[in-house]
């Protein structure tokens, strides 16, 4: 891994860090999400440091470059984020699913009072 790539990985782990933290402090982040990309930011940092774990996983998956690596590591950590979103989602659209099944009762029974 060449040393501007460590540089900017550095770089941009700083930066992803920093700007959690400012939307957590801005209340515009809640703590649960915050948290996987401050464990993002904080393993492409360690991975910038340390490159030795990138080119030893590397050669043990047998890709071409370490940088390849980090790439694909980070498109990994991407895609996990990604479907617990996507699950996410569907749970709050089953949830106003019911909402709104449970308002147009009650607003039913509002019109048509049973006596």
């Amino acid at each position: 891994m060449s040393l501007a790539l460590q540089i900017v990985l550095i770089a941009v782990s700083f930066f992803v860090l920093l700007f959690v933290l400012k939307k957590i402090r801005r209340s515009q982040l809640y703590i649960d999400d915050a948290i996987y990309w401050i464990v993002s930011a904080f393993l492409l940092l360690i991975l910038s440091i340390f490159p030795q774990i990138a080119i030893f996983a590397s050669e043990l998956l047998e890709i071409q470059s370490p940088a390849n690596f980090v790439f694909l590591f980070m498109i990994f950590m991407v895609l996990i984020k990604l479907f617990n979103l996507a699950i996410e989602l569907s749970v709050q659209k089953h949830r106003i699913n019911r909402l709104v099944q449970k308002l147009a009762l009650m607003k039913d029974e509002e019109d048509h009072p049973k006596d």
